[in-house]
């Protein structure tokens, strides 16, 4: 465990070991929400053995006209106020605020200020008086958003989109196209309006940056030989930044020279510099903010760790979790065993909103990836990869095949490794999520239904799917030991043990599961997994508060 975390855990009471006997104690959660746990057996433990980080990803920024730093989270749908001295969170703008996944924030001169939701594509603000204004509707993708000197609102999409836009704050005029021409996979990220008055940003899969005259819509190169250029910055005296996540390192841009200014992690997404020179950088893939100082020290604001607790698996003695772009391992009481980070779109790996254990390997599931994989993470190589998939959420090795939970497609599909056939063991499920092999079964949890549904008999496909468990809110991940079920119920938090004859008892109430932002995205979002070790202990990664935690004694 890092140094890091042991102090958050220790500073949030989430050490402290849930005993239940003839009472039910309960930790307090320092900026957190609470623990619950009520079950009728007396050795049944839950504990938290780790934490990750304070932000659900760190990824666009901005200095506000009150001199804090303002700081978005995709997955966190939430824009956090910090204090740019300590790091001290001042507020949390969220949904009920009406902010939904923002990923990049820009101030206007009258104290205005604007963010881009990338999954739903709305371009939206607030005014000076507190009044939200929707500035444009666009297709999901909206990524980075800047504004000139003259108060003219540019923003552009990426991932999910290639377009470079210039939009009407106010939302009254619709946005005007400047390019539809940088793609394929991204048009610009993070962007900044240059000292020459032209509209800077990186190209992330170009390896370049490029500016534009946005009245004749012209674009010309300013800076290459970068890995992956994710953000660029203006400083005080007009010099330009570039934030390359690939490496993680940020370079200043000298007479055509980049010069290392300071090299982080790989994963960065964005950056911001005050009029001193001292630089706030985010980090998607573990979810810090850190400031570089102008004698080039570092100073952690908010810590980094897992940040998008996703699936989990057991494999090989160590608990390993899906982190959408990084898998990390653990050892079952918590300390840290690897770290596999991955750089969007260019990385070996590839994301990883879901896993499981495959032999020796691992297989990961992406929904923004589109696709399942076969990753040897010793050999750091992919073995297998399945493309073009609809929203997949989940995969098991059921005999020969890959087996995937396709939410798009609604059904369950089979992939042979050596052929380009497919097998479908389900279709017309509202939402396929979770998939288990039990006994030489196959098995999904369906979300929408509240179901767990078995899927073959005796290793054949049945005509229809059997209901084994009914009434669930929300199942998502889900494990089988000895005929008994273990569910993650994601909408409520609750991880209920489910016997042979229907009878039901809570083992835990841990943080609710986050909402998806759109119909465009799995209902899960972020799954909600469950692991089990050889010896019946549990692992239920906390989505909404980054936490792992450990139940013991559920099976005695």
């Amino acid at each position: 465990m890092k140094p890091g975390n042991k102090s958050r855990l220790m500073d949030g009471k989430f050490a402290c070991l849930i005993l239940l006997s003839l009472a039910v104690l309960a930790c307090d959660v320092a900026e957190q929400q609470p623990i619950e746990t009520a079950v009728l057996d007396p050795v049944i433990t839950v504990e938290a053995i780790t934490s990750g980080a304070n932000l659900a990803g760190a990824n666009g920024m901005a200095l506000g006209p009150d001199g804090n730093l303002y700081v978005a989270s995709v997955l966190g749908s939430s824009i956090t106020v910090m204090d740019p001295e300590t790091g001290e969170v001042i507020k949390v703008w969220g949904e009920e605020q009406g902010v939904i996944g923002p990923d990049d924030i820009a101030f206007a001169t009258d104290g205005s200020w604007y963010w881009t939701s990338i999954m739903t594509g709305e371009v939206a603000g607030f005014t000076q008086e507190g009044r939200k204004v929707i500035a444009a509707q666009l297709a999901p993708g909206v990524n980075p958003i800047t504004f000139s000197d003259d108060g003219r609102l540019f923003v552009a999409q990426c991932f999910f989109g290639t377009n470079l836009y210039e939009v009407d704050p106010r939302g009254l005029d619709p946005a005007r196209l400047i390019s539809d021409t940088l793609g394929p996979g991204c048009g610009l990220n993070g962007m900044d309006w240059g000292p020459d008055g032209r509209l800077y940003g990186p190209r992330w899969f170009h390896e370049q940056v490029v500016s534009f005259d946005v009245n004749d819509n012209s674009m010309r190169v300013e800076a290459t030989g970068f890995a992956t250029p994710a953000a660029v910055k203006f400083d005080a005296q007009g010099r330009l930044h570039v934030l390359d996540t690939g490496t993680g390192t940020l370079y200043r841009v000298d007479d055509s020279s980049n010069i290392e200014v300071a090299r982080l992690s790989p994963g960065l997404d964005n950056f911001v510099i005050d009029e001193s020179g001292r630089i706030f950088v985010s980090s998607f893939t573990d979810g810090f903010v850190k400031r570089i100082n102008t004698d080039g020290s570092v100073t952690e604001l908010q810590p980094g760790g897992m940040a998008h607790a996703g699936g989990i698996t057991y494999h090989q003695g160590i608990v390993v979790a899906a982190d959408l772009h990084s898998i990390r391992g653990y050892q079952v009481d918590g300390q840290e065993a690897f770290t596999q980070r991955n750089v969007l779109g260019t990385g070996v790996m590839g994301g990883a909103l879901n896993i499981a254990s495959d032999g020796d390997a691992y297989l990961l599931v992406s929904w923004v990836d589109g696709d399942v994989r076969v990753w040897d993470q010793r050999n750091q190589q992919r073995l297998w990869q399945k493309s073009g998939l609809a929203a997949p959420v989940a995969a098991v090795r059921f005999k020969d095949l890959v087996v995937v939970s396709e939410h798009g497609a609604n059904q369950v599909v089979g992939f042979a490794e050596d052929s380009i056939g497919e097998v479908v063991f389900a279709t017309g499920l509202p939402a396929p999520t979770g998939l288990v092999v039990y006994d030489g079964e196959l098995y999904v949890s369906d979300r929408s239904l509240g179901q767990i549904l078995k899927l073959t008999s005796q290793g054949g496909i049945l005509q229809a799917p059997e209901v084994v468990a009914d009434g669930l809110t929300t199942p998502e991940g889900f494990v089988i030991r000895e005929g008994i079920m273990v569910v993650v119920e994601a909408d409520d938090g609750h991880v209920p043990l489910i016997r042979a004859d229907g009878e039901r008892q809570i083992l835990a109430t841990v943080p609710k599961g986050s909402q998806a932002a759109s119909d465009q995205q799995p209902p899960s979002q972020v799954f909600n997994g469950i692991a089990m070790d050889d010896k019946g202990n549990l692992y239920v990664p906390g989505e909404s508060d980054r936490v792992l935690y450990k139940i013991t004694g559920a099976f005695d």
